[in-house]
């Protein structure tokens, strides 16, 4: 598995290298050099989001047992394990949830908020790509619209039918199993307290409050994503509209989604993007100098995340040898 990872993550880096040769080295760096301060604005918007999903993750806690600053923190770690190891999508969600433990939250509840979230995600992205595939088709007509949005929802939709039921109606007990066989792989001790993640399940489903809210403050910061397109786009010369912005982020992130087996969907994301950005007749080494600025930010808040997972791990290891 270590070894495909790699092998994704090469692969990947090579079709990004591919697109950025193909559309000239030199044009795509003048393109990100006219950038100025958008790169700065891009990194703040993407921290504004992901403390909005924390936010939005600490919405399903019933009786909200303490402030959503572990939760932002942990938001922060869980994309930048999911981010940097593609293969350890769900690892990093885990992760999440056993570290949130030694915050004082039950393992089993810990876990459920975690599974609870995650479906929550995919819901809000898949309404938003609803919403920017709705908007494509009225802008330009169903013959300008390629596949990938349409093969996206294709498998996603059902997914999230699939995955819904086995949170709401028991079909939970393999999950069960593979979590505590994880645990036990890795000695977290932790995991020997989820076999009543079932009861805590329903316990967070029965929050309508908590689950609306969740849903709500994830729908924002979602379509707050767009933003970082029409920073980028405007400060290189090439503005879009909102709504323009709202398409373009939102087939790039289905894009990115669809190739979770890429380290960021590393190439995948960035000619979809390339390819959105054309309808809007904004040239393709800018679409590509803009795909770049986006991924400034899973280094610049990914890197720190990764040292302060290392730190509480570290801190646990210290406080388990005293």
């Amino acid at each position: 598995m270590r070894s495909f990872a790699l092998l994704a993550a090469f692969f990947g880096l090579a079709f990004l290298t591919g697109l950025t040769a193909y559309y000239g080295f030199g044009a795509v760096i003048t393109a990100v050099a006219s950038s100025s301060w958008a790169t700065a604005f891009v990194v703040a918007a993407r921290a504004v989001a992901l403390v909005g999903a924390g936010i939005g993750w600490w919405a399903l806690i019933p009786a909200r047992q303490r402030g959503p600053s572990a939760f932002v923190l942990l938001r922060f770690v869980r994309e930048a394990i999911n981010s940097f190891f593609p293969f350890a999508v769900i690892g990093g969600d885990v992760i999440g949830a056993r570290l949130l433990a030694r915050f004082g939250i039950v393992t089993n509840l810990a876990v459920a908020s975690v599974l609870v979230d995650i479906f929550i995600q995919v819901v809000c992205l898949c309404c938003f790509v609803l919403a920017g595939l709705g908007i494509l088709l009225s802008l330009v007509g169903q013959q300008q619209v390629g596949t990938t949005a349409i093969v996206i929802l294709a498998i996603a939709i059902p997914a999230v039918g699939g995955f819904f039921i086995a949170l709401n109606f028991g079909a939970h007990e393999p999950l069960v199993r593979w979590l505590l066989a994880f645990g036990e792989r890795r000695q977290w001790s932790a995991f020997a307290h989820i076999v009543d993640l079932g009861a805590r399940l329903q316990q967070i489903w029965r929050n309508h409050r908590g689950i609306a809210e969740s849903f709500l403050v994830h729908l924002a910061a979602v379509f707050f994503g767009a933003v970082e397109v029409w920073i980028a786009l405007a400060f290189m010369g090439h503005p879009v509209s909102v709504v323009e912005a709202v398409v373009i982020e939102s087939l790039g992130q289905g894009s990115r989604a669809a190739a979770f087996m890429l380290p960021g969907g590393l190439g995948v994301q960035d000619g979809a993007l390339i390819g959105v950005c054309a309808i809007f007749g904004v040239p393709a080494d800018v679409a590509l100098a803009m795909a770049l600025i986006k991924r400034v930010p899973d280094l610049l808040l990914g890197a720190p995340a990764l040292l302060g997972w290392q730190a509480l791990e570290g801190r646990r290891v210290l406080t388990a040898s005293d």
